[in-house]
């Protein structure tokens, strides 16, 4: 900070339309002036002309330099670090009203809670958080984010998660994932009556898939019969459909997720309606194998990785994403019920509805939407920021 206050990047005007647009980054290729700001900064941002435009947190390393808090110009660290008890406050309170039928949910979903890079996950009574650019890593607004958890959700067990790939791209120091607080770092947690175990010093991103926990029970209500569930990870899918169907197989490529989700079935025995066939092996391959042997089944899920990290990706996303669901669009009984997701953000709904749309014609089948969904409520969607929205579930019938 310059004199005690923060210094003023300069963006050019394509920068200043799109914040006034509603978006809260600013790219390095837009950024005219960043008057020596410090790695995770605290800095104004101001268009053409010196018009203020809000303040932001800088990043010295990644493409993406700005991410804008507010309009409003904060002057002080300790403005900052009341800005981020507040926010940290009203997501906490947004979840309260939102998540049901859960002990684990996303409490803090970066730009989308006006706290870019910041994820915050609870999973019973262990907390999470993982820093996704240079301003949070700071060890002053670290404390703050573990003292608010405290304060605010009652927090005893908080562990952060460490992402080598992030921390490089942001030019930060090398860390493995540990404990804050406590010592405490594994637990079990409910989602919709379904019990998982949670390690939070092992398994993917920050842990389980949440943004799913809402499509989970969903699914489990239009399910029936002889269910296949395709990408697994540690069962999520799997262990809502064994409450309801007749025979459940569930695959994915990794033989340690499948352990995991082997324990998780194990939590749920006496809850479930049958025992589910774990299989390890690559999605495609598998469902090529099984469609020439002719099997069939009642409902299946389609829940891969994301095929497209960004748009130049976009093309080859939706051959493989297309090669999954017309395959599993044959194996379906007339009737049969088809749970097909993305999570690939630059896979738009559009572009996946036009993908099944090409599958079900080269399948000759006849498919009926009955729900467009998207991430669970504490994953929210904010207008203006695209990105934000990512998940894409349809649950179709297929005739």
């Amino acid at each position: 900070m310059a004199n005690g206050l923060p210094r003023k990047v300069i963006v050019n005007d394509r920068a200043a339309k799109r914040l006034r647009d509603g978006h809260v980054w600013v790219y390095a290729s837009d950024v005219l002036n960043d008057a020596g700001a410090q790695p995770g900064a605290l800095v104004q941002v101001v268009g053409p002309k010196d018009k203020a435009l809000g303040s932001a947190i800088y990043s010295s390393s990644s493409q993406i330099r700005l991410r804008l808090l507010g309009r409003d110009l904060l002057s002080s660290e300790q403005e900052l670090l009341q800005l981020l008890r507040q926010r940290l406050g009203d997501a906490i309170t947004y979840r309260t009203a939102v998540v049901r039928d859960s002990d684990a949910c996303r409490l803090v979903f970066s730009e989308a809670d006006r706290l870019p890079g910041l994820i915050i996950d609870r999973y019973n009574d262990i907390y999470t958080f993982q820093v996704l650019t240079q301003a949070w890593d700071r060890p002053e607004r670290k404390s703050t984010i573990v003292e608010t958890l405290k304060a605010f959700a009652g927090a005893e067990n908080i562990v952060e998660r460490s992402d080598a790939r992030i921390r490089e791209l942001e030019q930060l120091p090398a860390m493995d994932s540990a404990l804050v607080l406590c010592d405490k770092s594994q637990t079990v947690f409910t989602m919709n009556g379904v019990k998982f175990h949670y390690d939070a010093l092992s398994g993917q991103k920050t842990g389980a898939f949440l943004d799913q926990r809402e499509n989970y029970a969903t699914a489990a209500q239009y399910a029936r019969g002889e269910a296949l569930d395709v990408c697994t990870y540690q069962g999520g899918f799997a262990l809502h459909l064994a409450r309801v169907c007749e025979k459940v197989t569930a695959v994915d490529i990794s033989r340690e997720v499948l352990e995991v989700a082997e324990q998780n079935e194990k939590l749920n025995a006496a809850a479930n309606k049958t025992e589910i066939e774990w299989i390890e092996g690559n999605a495609f391959d598998l469902m090529k194998d099984y469609a020439s042997a002719g099997k069939q089944y009642d409902t299946i899920v389609l829940d891969p990785p994301a095929f497209a990290k960004s748009k130049k990706h976009l093309e080859s996303a939706l051959r493989g994403y297309k090669e999954l669901n017309l395959r599993a669009l044959k194996m379906l009984r007339p009737g049969g019920i088809l749970v097909t997701c993305s999570c690939s953000f630059a896979v738009s709904e559009e572009d996946f509805l036009v993908m099944l749309t090409e599958a079900a014609q080269d399948a000759h089948r006849s498919v009926r939407v009955l729900e467009k969904r998207t991430q669970s409520k504490d994953h929210p969607i904010l207008l203006g920021v695209p990105e934000t929205f990512y998940l894409k579930c349809l649950i179709l019938q297929v005739d």
